[in-house]
């Protein structure tokens, strides 16, 4: 709070990703139990990664945050290892498929057998990343995908909206 200024007023923090996109999720009341220091984080299940903080506000949808992650890492993949190849691009059309209202129940085992099978089976890290954002959102805010899933919609309003700081 001292060094960044906090959440916006009446804001409430949701989650944090410590280490930019590419680390998994911790929880409002996981993040307060720990020192940002990698001796903390990463017992508690993440990683300090690139150093990129993310604090996500209560409100905010981790469906639809999901889905701009997963647009991004589906991008931003060279195309030359299958496994990212092919696991962003069914990663991207499965979370687009749940977004649209026609996502099903296996859906989201579906999505954390491909995060398992790009781990550690790519050139580079893009594929283990990916799988980490994934597995973390699932395994924290798995109710809202099946929320989202069960009516065809989020469980917030405005979905990804935010307000800015400055």
């Amino acid at each position: 709070h001292d060094d960044c200024g906090g959440m916006l007023e009446g804001a409430e923090l949701k989650c944090v990703i410590p280490g930019g996109i590419s680390t998994k999720v911790l929880t409002a009341a996981e993040i307060d139990q720990l020192a940002l220091d990698p001796a903390e984080v990463e017992p508690a299940g993440s990683s300090m990664g690139s150093g990129g903080m993310v604090a996500i506000a209560e409100g905010t949808c981790m469906v639809r945050l999901l889905q701009v992650m997963l647009r991004f890492y589906h991008h931003e993949s060279c195309g030359q290892c299958t496994p990212c190849r092919e696991g962003m691009g069914w990663l991207h059309r499965i979370i687009d498929r749940i977004v649209a209202g026609q996502g099903r129940a296996a859906d989201l085992d579906q999505m954390l057998l491909i995060s398992r099978l790009q781990d550690g089976n790519t050139i580079c890290g893009m594929g283990d990343a990916a799988g980490f954002a994934t597995i973390g959102i699932l395994a924290k805010y798995r109710h809202e995908f099946e929320h989202w899933i069960g009516t065809g919609r989020s469980m917030f309003e405005g979905n990804l909206e935010c307000r800015r700081s400055s």
